[in-house]
């Protein structure tokens, strides 16, 4: 099943939510959540569907993409923080983003009772045959669903009331993140491979010192009997 961009041009809904940081190119709406989770994370979604194409084209790994199941929807993205996991986003959060697409939806707003469906946005898939702002999954099994009762009017007007419009270039943004992933693991293979070398130099010298560990002593024991070799006979009359 593939799912179609709704244009975001609702006066009852949020279109998208800006809590902390991204940003998108063309026109984008952000939504602040703080107070909802902390650190804040930050919620986003494109104008129309073919704003949408460059967020389906230039998403980041920590991306999670949520739209109404089987309904016409605005694609709502959360981008998590570093470190955090799309299976265990915090309830709160959770119910935002669930909010902010139910809102997005013509007929989802209107219903109570509706799935909301989320997915990393690595599992999205998009080819040549799907129309603009079409999307579908690699994996079916790697999507969650949450149930939303109703349109929670609290959380829908909380996240309105801080909604930004930005004008960022999504490719720059994600090339710049990529350029300071791959530094960051440059750095870390660096400083992995000079503990690795300071391991590998302790472990010779230690390896050094239980080899030799008798050698002084063999070398004390040979000069003793030499000693006595070198004394003779005299060395002995010395004691009768």
């Amino acid at each position: 099943m593939s799912y179609d961009l709704h244009p975001i041009e609702l006066d009852h809904g949020a279109r998208c939510a800006n809590t902390g940081f991204w940003i998108v190119e063309c026109r984008h709406s952000f939504f602040d959540t703080e107070g909802t989770v902390s650190p804040a994370a930050y919620i986003y979604a494109g104008k129309d569907k073919f704003e949408n194409e460059d967020l389906i084209k230039h998403g980041l790994e920590e991306d999670v993409w949520f739209h109404v199941d089987k309904l016409s929807s605005a694609h709502i993205y959360l981008r998590m923080n570093e470190g955090e996991s799309w299976e265990s986003i915090p309830e709160k959060l959770l119910m935002d983003c669930a909010q902010l697409t139910k809102a997005n939806s013509i007929e989802g707003n209107k219903k109570d009772n509706i799935t909301i469906i989320y997915t990393p946005w690595s599992n999205l898939k998009k080819d040549g045959s799907m129309a603009v702002g079409q999307v579908s999954f690699k994996n079916q099994k790697t999507v969650k669903r949450i149930l939303v009762p109703a349109r929670e009017n609290p959380i829908v007007n909380r996240l309105n009331k801080t909604k930004v419009e930005k004008f960022p270039d999504l490719a720059m943004e994600k090339e710049e993140k990529l350029k300071a992933v791959r530094k960051k693991d440059q750095a870390a293979l660096l400083e992995r491979r000079k503990q690795e070398a300071r391991q590998a130099q302790e472990y010779k010298e230690k390896k050094w010192q239980k080899d030799h560990a008798y050698d002084e002593l063999f070398t004390q024991d040979d000069d003793e009997e030499a000693n006595n070799q070198d004394r003779g006979e005299d060395f002995l009359d010395d004691f009768m």
